[in-house]
Formats: C-alpha cells, structure tokens, sequence
C-alpha cells in the first residue's frame, strides 16, 4: 500500500466517524428540541441541568451536529471519489473555522476589556429589563449567578432601577453572602454594598484563567486536528492535481 492510498483511507476513515458523530449529535439535538421533558428525565441525574438551562441545547447540538456531516461528507467523498473540488471545500471550511477559533481565543485572552466592551451593552439591558419578569432570562440568570458565586455583569450595581428591583425593592439574595443577611431578610442595597458580591464577567475569567491549562490543552488537540485534517486533504488535493496534469 503506497503512501497516497494510506493517506487516502485514513481520510475516509477518520471523516466516516466525524460524519456518524454529527448524525449521533443531531439526532440528539432533535430529540432535546422536540421532547426536551423525556431528555431531562433521563440524563438530568446525570448532568449539569444548568448548562442545559444556559443555553438552548438542542438548537446547538443540531448546529453544531450539521457542521460535522458537512464536513465528513467532504472529507470522506472528497478522498474516496478523489475529488479535488470537495477536498478544496473541506480544506475552506476546516480553514475558516481554525481561523475564528485563533481569532476568538486572541480577544478572549489578551482583549479581555475589549470582550465587556461588546458583551456588556448586549447583556446588561437584558439583566435590567427581562431579569424578573421572563422567566427564561430569569433561570439563566439565576444559575449563572449561583455557580459562578457572582452578582449582574459587573456587580450589585447593576439591578439599579431595574425591573426586578423596582417590583420587588431589593437585589437578588446572590448580591448579599451569609454573613450580611439571615433567611428572613432582604437583600438590600446596603447588604449588596457589604457583600461586594463580584460581578459574573470577571468571576468567568477568573474561572478561565484557574482553568487555564486545560482549557489550552483542550484547545490545542482541537488545533491540532484540525491542522492535521488541513495539511492531508491539501496533500490529497495537491497530489490528485498532479496526476490532472
């Protein structure tokens, strides 16, 4: 077996399992956006239930389940039938997605300001109109704040003259620790101040920098393979182009 064949059945081989893991993650994403109740009593014993209430699951398994049989159907096609066309957008889409991924990881580490900066006038209107009165945004909310042990965006501050604290004349109990409040009383905004409750933006990047290494471990197997998936179908592309010629 030459070193083009090798190559060439790795490829479909590794895009085959890339390809029936997207279809596994979207059949499941289906199935949590259509019987979300059924997913929850099965595996809520067994998992975060306030990472399934952060964000919408199904919707993300299905995005990011679609992504993945896009992509092993290019890659195992693109090697199997030898096809420099699919290979080429199997390369583009690879490419593409390693770049957004330096990119994010640039602003997330060195431009942390910079990532308040756009996420904070997204978030804090949110947090001072729907926090309190729709439910959803409340439960989100209210499980980040009890995980990460923070208060609001930035701070206590934040829940000034905002719906919550307007219909209910006090900051949520996670704005006060313990020692400030007993069961029965209110978090008020001198207890807040007491507290000094840190806000859920910087209680994240906190949470990254404790986590660092493997979070960078994590991020560097995936850049690695994704390398790895670029360097191989550009040499079957490059190789398929020769014999073109």
């Amino acid at each position: 077996m030459g070193c083009f064949t090798f190559i060439k059945v790795m490829m479909v081989l590794f895009n085959l399992l890339i390809f029936l893991g997207g279809g596994t993650l979207l059949g499941i994403g289906i199935w949590v956006t259509v019987d979300s109740n059924s997913f929850l009593k099965i595996f809520g014993t067994v998992s975060a239930s306030s990472a399934v209430q952060f964000v919408n699951v199904g919707y993300f398994l299905i995005a990011i389940g679609a992504l993945l049989i896009i992509l092993g159907f290019l890659g195992c096609c693109g090697a199997q039938k030898e096809s420099r066309c699919l290979l080429l957008m199997f390369f583009t889409i690879i490419l593409i997605i390693f770049i957004a991924e330096v990119a994010g990881a640039v602003v997330a580490l060195v431009y942390s300001s910079l990532a308040e900066n756009l996420l904070g006038p997204l978030l804090r209107p949110v947090l001072q109109t729907q926090y309190g009165t729709n439910q959803d945004v409340t439960k989100i909310w209210n499980n980040t704040m009890e995980n990460l042990k923070c208060c609001g965006f930035d701070g206590y501050t934040d829940f000034n003259n905002s719906a919550y604290y307007n219909n209910n004349h006090q900051y949520p109990s996670y704005c006060c620790n313990a020692n400030t409040t007993n069961q029965n009383s209110v978090c008020t905004v001198q207890m807040a101040s007491i507290s000094n409750i840190p806000g859920c933006f910087q209680q994240l990047l906190t949470l990254i920098r404790q986590n660092a290494a493997i979070v960078g471990g994590v991020a560097a197997g995936i850049c690695a393979l994704e390398l790895a998936a670029m360097i191989v179908s550009m040499y079957l592309y490059c190789h398929l182009d020769k014999e073109a010629h």
